[in-house]
């Protein structure tokens, strides 16, 4: 841990961190770091850490579901060990990370209090490791993509500290693209072709459309959401009952929901109303991390799941083996409770953003406009719907970048969910594009 303390001194926070160097480095200068953490809010970094960038993984089946118990680490021939240092973060009330004696937790739970308290870390540990004159990285999921978007404008701007690269797995910058709140029509429009992927993956879909190729098939629902349907919506109850009726044939040929279902959602089908509908006939709901995982909910009625399966798969397995690799391997020695996921963060400070959506998308913007040598990976997951592909496709599309500075930002696309990586091909497929992606933005660095 670090004990990050204010500029009298004084005792803020103790910040738990695991960290990875290697040490036969003849110019460390020379050597990139990446600083990595997961979302939430109230996430610890165990995910990324266990998941894809870490020397070690959490074994599970191909497809991504738990083994029986007791659950295992492996390792991870996919890790980026071999291009950079590592240091996953786990920002205040999450893993072992928890505020000193008499501080308010609440001075750490808000996004600019989040950013200000993980940006001080990364500058404190910079500094301590005399890594300054390192290429640097960092690398988010989920809230973490919103906390490394928002950093790359705080660590330039208060800190001087200009980034080499940027991941964003699963990223979510703009919050109106994934809220389904009265009035907001934006989200029914970018979820769309993740229902339309989940229910090819369940063999939902008319057998012309179940027999094409996925990302075929993204093509023609990404046309179909984009453009009729977002008109559609657009003109609200002007629709004549004649195109009323087209669209509702077009949805649920797209989306594997019967016509009596969709013509009596007003067009509008929210998250978990979908992952309670596509199978209900099964009795069985789909996941929102990862709509391929099924659930089993104790009735077949009402309008959501009783909870996510996709999060039940991996909870298990990913909280055991982290408890025991930090005391068996790493030697870390506490009778905290690793905080996996904890709700202690709420309710999580949104007043910079009242009256209107979390959107750090500007801040991106303008820190790659300032440092035109940073660089952008996303990671996207067909099969997601908490943080969905077109949403980021959106969201990019809306960053407001010069047309030179476009080719900044690219994009990897996986079979799988929110946690792509627990996916055996595309833990595979990722960490391909992960060292694909180290490799180019190091070329630009003088004397790599």
């Amino acid at each position: 841990t670090i004990l990050m303390k204010d500029e009298e001194g004084e005792a803020k926070a103790k910040i738990f961190f695991v960290a990875y160097e290697k040490l036969d480095v003849e110019d460390v200068d020379k050597r990139p770091i990446t600083f990595a953490f997961n979302g939430g809010p109230g996430s610890s970094s165990v995910w990324l850490h266990l998941g894809i960038l870490g020397p070690k993984r959490v074994l599970l089946d191909d497809d991504g579901k738990a083994m029986a118990p007791p659950f295992s680490l492996v390792d991870n021939e996919s890790s980026v060990l071999d291009k950079t240092d590592l240091v996953f973060i786990d920002p205040v009330s999450t893993g072992y990370s928890r505020p000193a004696k008499g501080e308010d937790p609440k001075q750490f739970h808000g996004v600019q209090e989040d950013v200000q308290s993980v940006g001080d870390f990364i500058r404190l540990y910079t500094t301590r490791e005399g890594r300054w004159s390192s290429p640097k990285f960092l690398a988010g999921e989920s809230y973490g993509t919103t906390r490394a978007s928002a950093l790359s404008g705080y660590l330039q701007d208060r800190h001087g500290m200009y980034l080499n690269g940027i991941v964003l797995v699963s990223a979510v910058l703009d919050f109106q693209t994934i809220r389904f709140t009265v009035g907001n029509d934006l989200p029914y429009v970018l979820f769309f072709p993740s229902y339309t992927a989940t229910a090819w993956y369940h063999k939902k879909l008319p057998e012309d459309l179940q027999s094409m190729d996925l990302e075929d098939l993204m093509k023609e629902s990404r046309e179909y959401a984009q453009g009729p349907y977002a008109t559609a919506l657009l003109m609200g109850d002007r629709l004549s009952g004649e195109e009323y009726a087209g669209h509702v044939r077009q949805i649920a040929r797209l989306t594997g929901l019967s016509e009596y279902y969709v013509e009596r959602s007003n067009l509008r089908i929210q998250i978990f109303q979908f992952t309670k509908e596509l199978l209900r006939d099964e009795k069985r709901t789909v996941g929102r991390f990862d709509s391929r995982i099924k659930g089993i909910d104790r009735e077949a009625v009402g309008d959501s799941p009783d909870y996510d399966p996709s999060y039940a798969a991996v909870q298990g397995p990913y909280t055991g083996c982290l408890n025991d690799y930090v005391r068996k391997d790493l030697n870390f020695k506490t009778d905290l409770p690793y905080e996996i996921l904890t709700g202690r963060v709420h309710p999580w400070n949104y007043e910079d953003y009242e009256n209107r959506y979390v959107n750090v998308g500007d801040t991106l913007q303008e820190a790659i406009s300032k440092n035109p040598y940073l660089k952008v990976f996303v990671a996207n997951g067909y099969y997601d719907l908490a943080t969905p592909f077109l949403a980021t496709e959106y969201t990019f599309a809306h960053l407001g970048l010069d047309a030179s500075l476009r080719g900044n930002v690219s994009m990897g696309y996986y079979e799988a969910g929110h946690m792509m990586y627990t996916h055996k091909e595309s833990l595979e497929k990722l960490g391909e594009d992960l060292d694909t992606f180290y490799d180019q933005t190091l070329q630009l660095v003088v004397g790599e």
